[in-house]
């Protein structure tokens, strides 16, 4: 603390001491003081001013990062910090007026604490004489008189000038500007502390402080940058407090630190009007965007209120008595685009069972509520009530798609040490590269797509020293049902060739890092343009999402279209080339239909950082090659020759990736039967193992 007032003290004392010499009013003193600290510090407000304008334009890429990285919060922060970086945003920035103002009162109450040394800057020898004397009167010691040692003397000496003449050898000339100090303000003596108990003129200090911290925070949510953008309930929470804290404060120090507080608050309030002026929010932050922002927020919260509800009714019908100790498979989905992954194993499971089937959706609006099966049991569950559902969870097999069992919010049943948990790919790439570090360590059973995923699955037990799983090698049943339904269309040739942009989602996909200049290279020249962003691109950056859309919106045309259905797969039947990054989609197109896909050689798309600690070169990098053609970046404005000759020798690629799906996937076209055949089996193991009863079969004795 002596640090602070010798740094602080002091020259706020010299500056408190022209502000005296120049108004001859202690009070008159304390404004011009006031003024002139808020004068010094403005460069310091205007730097908030730039800093908090920077946070608020911000705001809708944190939004879309905090979509991006909804459950990954370490890869969220990384990415905030470099957001943060890459705008020169500093957080901390905010608090340097907070900072620069605690010092600033310490100062202040040191030379409102101390008159002797500050305003008539008496040598030290000389405050001390004062001091000492005074409390020989007082009969008390200098340590008694404390903080208010220099005020009582103050106070003392000018009632009782004359018995320092003879204690302090030449005092009269000391002792008339002691008597000339006056530290009074509309009759008030800003040297004494207000009470509570005292219910007298000084009050009106706390009360003044009160009220000016609330006109101030009341005038602070009109204009200041970002307390406009805070909700209701944190406006007027902070308001309540700096009311609370300013009254309370000014009961605490001196009248003259309490006058200085009052007006400190009030003058805040042209510094507020100022800054705003010299450095106008409206230049540089698109408030439209914000408000569609809040818009698209309070209806979010709504929905949510409303699927609570759904998610409890469905919630008390999944742990119903007539679920209890009969629900042989349950199904998880995150959403309502997974089905198309279980699909031809759920209906492998109907043909050749009597098994109910129930099916656990995060999606209230999951296209599964519309299915006609009476025997597919859909519930949704919010994410609330499914770390209950699935720690409670007695079914004996659950299949999901979702890696990171028991690493977040899924776990395994609490309740049921035997549930049999099985993982089915959603992709037919390398699970090393896309998934995080030990992402299926807590599975029993995989249901892998090819060989390849078979050997890194035995190479990451062994690298990360994990227990044996079993390993079915099924196939991949959305690559059996998309062949199948191509094969029965009614293919004709497109009046324009058909060009369906499909990127990734992930950081420096195409739609974020070379859209413009690959719409560029295309349009006009003949083709019909399909953009089908990634469905979790969708999901996670809507405001992005909605700009894209606006900005050709001018090009919108049957010959150029923004997808953003995922419901059906017509697109990807019907297109003639298809252009993507690190996408999965180009292997379900391209051995769908045999035709080639083209990459962009945008970041490639990686999870595990690891990846490479397994000696195995991705399927997602083999392949590139094989079913089309690679090219840089930096290439895309000079695309349209590449184009051309991929469409020109269609023919040449359809034999080699017809022999690369043979070779590469379990199972083709038969993916849905060897998994129910699998479960059909583990099932009846633990019938038998129960009752020693009959297998399962269809028409058999099922259960629920």
């Amino acid at each position: 603390m002596e640090i602070i007032n010798t740094i602080v003290g002091t020259p706020l004392g010299y500056l408190m001491s022209f502000c005296y010499r120049l108004l001859h009013n202690y009070g008159a003193a304390i404004l011009l003081f006031t003024l002139l600290t808020k004068v010094i510090m403005f460069p310091i407000s205007l730097l908030v001013q730039k800093n908090s304008i920077k946070m608020v334009k911000m705001k809708p890429q944190l939004d879309m990062l905090r979509y991006q990285y909804v459950d990954d919060s370490d890869a969220f922060l990384d990415a905030q910090s470099a957001l943060y970086k890459r705008e020169r945003y500093n957080p901390m920035a905010g608090t340097i007026p907070l900072l620069l103002q605690l010092p600033i009162i310490f100062g202040l109450l040191d030379v409102v604490y101390k008159p002797l040394k500050h305003i008539l800057h008496f040598t030290p020898e000389l405050q001390r004489a004062f001091v000492e004397k005074t409390a020989q009167f007082l009969s008390v010691t200098v340590e008694e008189l404390g903080s208010t040692a220099q005020l009582t003397a103050v106070e003392w000496v000018k009632a009782n000038p004359d018995s320092f003449i003879a204690a302090i050898p030449g005092a009269e000339e000391f002792i008339g500007q002691i008597q000339n100090l006056h530290m009074t303000f509309f009759g008030l003596n800003l040297a004494k502390t207000p009470s509570i108990h005292a219910l007298d003129g000084y009050v009106l200090i706390p009360v003044l402080a009160g009220l000016s911290a609330l006109l101030m925070c009341w005038v602070q949510n009109k204009v200041n940058v970002l307390q406009i953008e805070q909700n209701k309930l944190s406006q007027w929470g902070m308001t309540a407090f700096m009311v609370a804290f300013s009254a309370f404060f000014a009961f605490i120090v001196p009248a003259g630190v309490g006058l200085y507080w009052i007006f400190g608050n009030l003058f805040s309030i042209g510094v507020m009007f100022l800054c705003n002026a010299v450095y106008s929010p409206k230049k540089y932050i698109d408030y439209g965007l914000l408000e569609e922002m809040k818009r698209t927020a309070a209806q979010e919260r709504e929905q949510k209120r409303n699927n609570a509800a759904l998610a409890k009714k469905y919630y008390k019908e999944f742990f119903a008595k007539v679920n209890k100790g009969n629900m042989k498979v349950m199904f998880y989905s995150e959403g309502s685009g997974f089905y198309k992954y279980f699909r031809a194993l759920i209906q492998a499971l109907l043909d050749t069972t009597d098994l109910t089937i129930h099916y656990v959706t995060s999606d209230p609006n999951d296209a599964i509520f519309q299915k006609k099966e009476p025997r597919i049991r859909p519930y949704y569950v919010d994410e609330t009530r499914l770390i209950s559902l699935m720690m409670k969870l007695e079914a004996d097999i659950v299949v999901m798609t979702t890696p990171d069992l028991e690493k977040y919010h899924i776990k395994r049943s609490r309740v049921k040490d035997s549930v049999e948990y099985i993982f089915m790919d959603h992709g037919c790439g390398s699970d090393n590269m896309l998934y995080r570090t030990g992402a299926l360590d807590a599975y029993d059973t995989l249901l892998v797509v090819s060989r390849e995923q078979a050997i890194e699955a035995r190479a990451i037990e062994k690298l990360r020293r994990t227990r044996r799983k079993r390993i079915i090698e099924c196939g991949y049943g959305l690559i059996d049902d998309m062949i199948a339904a191509y094969s029965a269309m009614d293919k004709a040739e497109n009046d324009k060739k058909t060009i369906l942009i499909a990127p990734s989602w992930q950081y420096d996909n195409i739609m974020d890092s070379c859209l413009d200049d690959l719409v560029g290279a295309l349009y006009g020249k003949g083709y019909r343009i399909v953009i089908r962003p990634h469905p979790q691109y969708v999901r996670r950056f809507p405001m992005q999402m909605k700009e894209i859309i606006r900005r050709y919106a001018d090009k919108a045309s049957d010959d150029f279209i923004i997808e953003t259905d995922f419901s059906s797969n017509v697109t990807v039947y019907t297109a003639d080339l298809l252009i993507t990054d690190w996408s999965g989609i180009a292997f379900e197109f391209s051995f769908t239909t045999d035709k080639p896909s083209l990459f962009i050689d945008t970041q490639m798309k990686v999870v595990n950082e690891d990846w490479q600690k397994i000696p195995l070169v991705p399927f997602d990098i083999t392949a590139r090659s094989k079913v089309g053609r690679q090219v840089k970046k930096e290439q895309v404005k000079d695309l349209a020759p590449v184009v051309e000759e991929l469409l020109a020798h269609q023919e040449d690629y359809r034999e080699r990736i017809a022999a690369l799906k043979q070779q590469h996937f379990y199972n083709l076209g038969r993916s849905g039967e060897v998994g129910a055949e699998y479960i059909r089996h583990r099932l009846e193991r633990r019938y038998r193992k129960k009752t020693q009863g009959p297998p399962l079969a269809a028409g058999g004795k099922g259960g629920a």
